[in-house]
C-alpha cells in the first residue's frame, strides 16, 4: 500500500492556491484607492466576522494556537508591504516565494528529522519555477528585499505553525481566530503608517471579494488540507499561486506569458506532480503527515 498525502487535501491546497492568484489583479486594483496594511485588515475583518457566525471559537487553548499562526500571517504581509517600497514587483515575488524553500528545511529542523530527497527535489524546482516565472534577472538584497525576505521567513512559519496546531482544533474557529488576530493586527499598524479610516467606496467590492474568497473560502481550504498533509506539501503545493495569478492577468487583463514564464509556470507544476507521486517512503510520509503530536 502506497502511503501517499490525500488527494483532496492536495486538490484543496490547489483550488486555494488558485483562489490567492486569481484574486491579485483585484488587490492590484484596489490598492489605487486604499492603504495596504487597511485593505488587509478589512478584508480579514469581513472573513472572521462570516466565519464567526457559523462557529465561534471557545476555549483558551484555540486562541493561543490561533494568535501564533494570526502574527505570522500578518508579519508576512506587514513585511511585503514595507518592502515593496524600496524594491521591484518582480524583487518581491521571487523573493516571497523562498518560502517554498525555508519552509521544508525548518520543518525538517523543527521535528529533527532528515528530508526526502523527493522533497528536496520539489522545493527546489518550484523555487526554480518562480524564478522563471516572474522574471527576475538579478537581485540586489536593498533594505526593501532583506525585508521581504522576513516576509518569506513569516510565511514559512505560518504553514509550519498551521501544520502543528491546526488538527487539535475545529477548522472554522481556528482560521476564525487567525483572521482576526490578523486583521486587529493589521488595523493597529495601519493606524499608526496610513491613518485608520473607513474603506472608500470604490475597494468596497474587493474587500467583499477578497474577504469572502480568499479570507474565508482559500483560508479555510488550507487550514483543513493541513490536518491531512504537511509543512513540505503545502509550502511546494501552494507555489502554484503565481502561476494562477499570471494567468488569471492573462484572461482579465490581457497580459502574455513569455517561454520563460511558461518553463517556470511548468516547473511548479512539475513539483507538484512530484511530491504527489513520488513520495512514497512510509517513515518521511509518517512524520509529515499532521498528528496531535506533530
Amino acid at each position: 500500500m502506497a502511503f501517499l498525502p490525500s488527494r483532496r487535501a492536495i486538490l484543496a491546497l490547489v483550488a486555494a492556491s488558485f483562489l490567492f492568484g486569481a484574486t491579485f489583479v483585484v488587490v492590484k486594483s484596489a490598492l489605487d484607492d486604499i492603504g495596504p496594511l487597511a485593505f488587509v485588515a478589512w478584508r480579514f475583518l469581513l472573513g472572521a466576522a462570516v466565519l464567526a457566525l457559523l462557529a465561534l471559537p471557545r476555549g483558551r487553548l484555540i486562541w493561543k494556537h490561533g494568535a501564533i499562526s494570526g502574527t505570522a500571517l500578518f508579519a508576512g504581509y506587514a513585511l511585503q508591504t514595507a518592502g515593496l517600497e524600496t524594491t521591484s514587483a518582480a524583487n518581491s515575488a521571487l523573493i516571497t516565494g523562498f518560502y517554498v524553500i525555508l519552509t521544508p528545511f525548518l520543518a525538517a529542523l523543527f521535528a529533527r528529522r532528515a528530508l526526502s530527497p523527493w522533497v528536496i527535489a520539489a522545493a527546489f524546482g518550484s523555487f526554480a519555477g518562480l524564478w522563471l516565472l516572474t522574471g527576475t534577472d538579478g537581485l540586489a538584497l536593498s533594505r526593501g528585499d532583506l525585508l521581504t525576505l522576513g516576509c518569506a521567513l513569516a510565511f514559512a512559519l505560518h504553514i509550519i505553525s498551521l501544520a502543528r496546531y491546526a488538527p487539535g482544533h475545529p477548522v472554522i474557529p481556528f482560521t476564525t481566530v487567525q483572521l482576526a488576530i490578523t486583521a486587529t493586527l493589521a488595523f493597529v499598524a495601519s493606524a499608526l503608517v496610513e491613518g485608520l479610516s473607513l474603506p472608500p467606496a470604490p475597494s468596497l467590492g474587493a474587500i467583499a471579494l477578497t474577504g469572502l474568497g480568499v479570507s474565508v473560502g482559500a483560508y479555510v481550504l488550507q487550514v483543513w488540507a493541513q490536518t491531512i498533509v504537511g509543512a513540505e506539501t503545502a509550502a511546494i503545493v501552494l507555489a502554484a499561486e503565481p502561476a494562477f495569478g499570471v494567468a488569471t492577468a492573462w484572461v482579465v487583463l490581457g497580459e502574455r506569458l513569455m517561454l520563460k514564464g511558461w518553463l517556470g509556470a511548468s516547473l511548479i507544476v512539475i513539483a507538484i506532480f512530484v511530491v504527489v507521486t513520488k513520495q512514497r517512503d512510509r517513515a518521511s510520509l509518517e512524520a509529515e503527515a499532521v498528528t496531535a503530536a506533530h
